[in-house]
């Protein structure tokens, strides 16, 4: 059982984001990181051996128990109980300026394999109206890709929507939205993602829902 939370949270200027994730039963570990522009600020792990092996009422209590640890960690953030080593922002250096400058050319493309983004509950990641993407990244050789910004958007809706989530060490992100009205008469639902020059996409079609004729 994997699954998990992710959160933007503002403090002041700045915008950290705080995921919490369960590893599966293989670990049984309740991960939360915290980070901000990508760097990890804070990460706080919990076993949950005592609740192996699950059924359908441990399931509920881990839930709970993940629920808590994620919620506690935003707490604890908003009162200030929690000091992150929130890094200065760097100075900016002036720029030279050359009277002919030259751009170095962009590598093949080649060069720059592709991720392969898999969304893990193709077949049930809408209840209702309520979305819950389970997402896996990897790269070309397989391995997880962590630390890299997942975003979601649907195309067709009657507004601009935008959802994100940043990966985990072991490549998994889940994203969870209310999905909003679909007024386009092809919808679809957008994933993609890209890091250090390597990226994925992924498009899913939406079956709008039929207008019932006026009488």
């Amino acid at each position: 059982m994997i699954f998990g939370h992710n959160s933007n949270l503002r403090v002041g200027n700045i915008v950290l984001h705080i995921q919490t994730e369960d590893r599966g039963e293989a670990h049984a570990l309740l991960d939360t990181t915290v980070y901000y522009r990508g760097r990890v600020l804070h990460r706080r792990t919990n076993n949950y051996f005592d609740l192996l092996p699950l059924d359908e009422d441990r399931a509920q209590a881990l839930r709970l128990r993940l629920d808590d640890q994620h919620h506690s960690v935003i707490e604890e953030i908003r009162s200030g109980a929690l000091d992150l080593p929130i890094p200065p922002e760097p100075a900016e250096q002036p720029r030279l300026v050359s009277p002919t400058p030259k751009a170095a050319p962009p590598p093949p493309a080649a060069e720059i394999p592709n991720l392969r983004l898999e969304l893990v509950n193709a077949k049930t990641w809408l209840s209702g109206k309520h979305a819950s993407l389970r997402i896996f990244l990897q790269d070309a050789a397989g391995q997880p890709v962590g630390d890299a910004i997942v975003n979601v958007h649907v195309e067709g809706a009657e507004t601009e929507t935008a959802f994100q989530a940043q990966t985990s060490s072991l490549g998994h992100a889940t994203i969870e939205f209310d999905l909003p009205r679909i007024t386009g008469t092809e919808p679809a639902l957008v994933i993609n993602t890209q890091k250090d020059g390597a990226q994925a996409h992924l498009r899913f079609a939406l079956r709008a829902k039929p207008r019932v004729p006026s009488v």
